[in-house]
């Protein structure tokens, strides 16, 4: 393979990242990673311990319910864990929601939104 080409071949790689935003898109993907990690840690040690304060159990993520069949089969269903999640995914959105509103305020994204003029 000759140096043009190859060179070529590196000039379309950077055109291919550049045009599709690949950079953008791979950064955007690590912070969200990263903040996603820092809300659940944030419900976990946090959220869930201040709202066991008002609870039985103690623990929002604890609390669950004990059901028996009509045979005698006991199934436990902890709806407490799945309370948590809720509250996990609600900060998220909101947080996206916020970034979205503020980056579209500064023009930086294109905010879908808004009717399209003529």
């Amino acid at each position: 393979m000759s140096n043009n080409n190859s060179q070529s071949f590196i000039q379309e790689f950077f055109f291919f990242l550049k045009t599709f935003g690949v950079i953008g898109l791979a950064i955007a993907f690590v912070i969200g990673a990263a903040a996603s990690k820092l809300v659940t840690a944030l419900v976990s040690d946090i959220v869930n311990p201040a709202v066991g304060l008002f609870l039985p159990a103690g623990d929002l993520q604890k609390m669950s319910a004990n059901v028996t069949s009509i045979s005698g089969a006991s199934s436990q269903f902890k709806y407490g864990d799945l309370v948590a999640n809720i509250i996990d995914f609600a900060i998220i959105a909101l947080i996206v929601f916020i970034a979205y509103k503020f980056l579209s305020k500064h023009n930086l994204v294109e905010d879908k939104t808004k009717p399209e003029s003529k």
